[in-house]
């Protein structure tokens, strides 16, 4: 296993050079254009032992706060919490097991989710759990119309 160089230097700098490398103006553009893939998954994208999912994270809360599209960016991380908790999409039936993954799924996307959008994500967990999603159900991204229906793009 490596180790860890991601908070050395200027990794704000490193971070951008690396989405510049790869053809993308943004960090958004780059998360976007994999809208499943884990901030993990896109961190090691970018550099394994020298970028981190923290930082790609939060290089997207800014850009989000800038362009005023948070509630997107809480949206397209709904998306990526559930592609990696429920592979299978939707479990047809709760029963403990599933309750558990979807559990871990929504705890993650909540340790996430900015303070300004903690009640909207709990309302958006209570409506899941009350009213299921079809079985199988994994949306693509973040304008996926049942998270665009739960989480509209009203600012807060």
């Amino acid at each position: 296993m490596s180790e860890d160089h991601s908070w050395e230097g200027n990794w704000k700098v490193r971070l951008y050079e690396r989405i510049h490398e790869r053809g993308y103006d943004s960090l958004t553009a780059f998360a976007e254009a994999r809208p499943t893939l884990p901030l993990v998954e896109l961190a090691q994208e970018l550099g394994g032992d020298d970028v981190n999912a923290v930082q790609v994270f939060s290089g997207l809360v800014a850009e989000a706060e800038r362009s005023n599209r948070l509630t997107r960016l809480v949206r397209g991380q709904l998306v990526r919490e559930l592609w990696e908790s429920l592979p299978n999409g939707w479990p047809s039936v709760l029963d403990d097991e599933a309750r558990l993954e979807v559990a871990i799924a929504l705890g993650s996307w909540s340790a996430f989710t900015p303070v300004t959008h903690e009640e909207r994500a709990r309302q958006v967990m209570a409506a899941l759990l009350a009213t299921p999603p079809p079985p199988g159900w994994r949306p693509l991204g973040p304008d996926d119309e049942l998270l665009l229906t739960l989480l509209p793009d009203e600012e807060v």
